[in-house]
């Protein structure tokens, strides 16, 4: 096998990597938020549990697809036009990640960094507490 047809396939290694990791983990995420409903019966719950591990999976795949836009253009012939191309690509996805991460959590990374440790501890004992199932009265 020659070096390019080996860089190509990992390339389409990569692009299949990225889309199937999100269809498998849109269907993970709906099959999980549909535990946490009949679990929880707390819809809101359910739709927050959705969109967190959507978001997840949908970061996964561009980090997958960032990466194999990276594997094809250094191993392409070099040129200006496929590094402006490749500087398009990571930007417009680095937004997209950014955008869907702070969705995910609902603070800017920079807030969220200057969370102290015995809020975060509060904070997943408070989440692990909702998620519990209500006791009969």
């Amino acid at each position: 096998m020659r070096t390019e047809e080996f860089f190509e396939r990992a390339t389409q290694a990569f692009e299949v990597l990225g889309v199937s990791s999100m269809v498998v983990g849109f269907a993970f995420a709906f099959a999980l938020s549909i535990v946490t409903w009949v679990r929880t019966k707390n819809g809101g719950r359910a739709f927050k549990t959705l969109r967190e591990s959507l978001g997840g999976a949908i970061l996964l795949g561009l980090e997958l697809l960032v990466a194999a836009d990276i594997v094809k253009t250094v191993t392409s012939t070099p040129s200006l036009t496929d590094a402006a191309v490749l500087g398009m690509i990571v930007l417009i996805r680095t937004v997209l990640s950014f955008t869907i991460q702070i969705e995910i959590d609902g603070v800017p990374p920079w807030r969220k960094a200057l969370t102290t440790g015995p809020e975060v501890l509060a904070n997943a004992a408070r989440k692990a507490m909702r998620a519990k199932p209500d006791s009969p009265a």
